[in-house]
């Protein structure tokens, strides 16, 4: 019997990612704490996407999903790490970066799928603001504050 987790592709790639990394992590023979980050946010892509695709209301769906978005960007910063602190060379983490950027826009249309956002475009963000801080000073911002897209 298989879970349905399995048969998501992200769940997958996080597998994917889990491998490559054990691999990288034991490549690398300084002591940092850094490994143990990287293995530890690795698992828990993987592990969040199975938790979440268990749950049956979408808020809480969407939690587990925004949680291992989260692992992946602290795995990619891990990553980022490793290079910085000439751990290894910036060519031995290319595979795994490609692999999370993959996870990454797997785990943004789920969430958007649920009717979730998990970050709003920068730029778009900065306007808003303006907007907001330009009724103020006109008098018209004095209810709540205004919010663009979903959570």
């Amino acid at each position: 019997m298989s879970f349905h987790h399995e048969k998501l592709t992200v769940y997958q790639r996080a597998l994917d990612f889990a491998g490559w990394s054990q691999t990288l992590i034991e490549s690398i023979s300084k002591k940092t704490s850094t490994r143990d980050h990287l293995e530890r946010a690795g698992d828990s892509i993987a592990l969040n996407i199975a938790g979440g695709n268990g749950k049956f209301s979408r808020r809480d769906r969407a939690r587990f999903f925004q949680i291992a978005h989260e692992s992946a960007l602290e795995s990619a910063a891990c990553l980022d790490l490793f290079v910085a602190r000439r751990c290894c060379e910036p060519p031995a983490i290319v595979e795994g970066k490609a692999l999370r950027e993959e996870i990454v826009k797997m785990l943004f249309k789920l969430l958007d799928n649920l009717g979730c956002r998990v970050a709003e475009d920068c730029s778009e963000y900065g306007i808003e603001i303006e907007e907001e801080a330009e009724e103020k000073e006109e008098g018209r911002g004095r209810g709540k504050a205004r919010r663009k897209g979903r959570y």
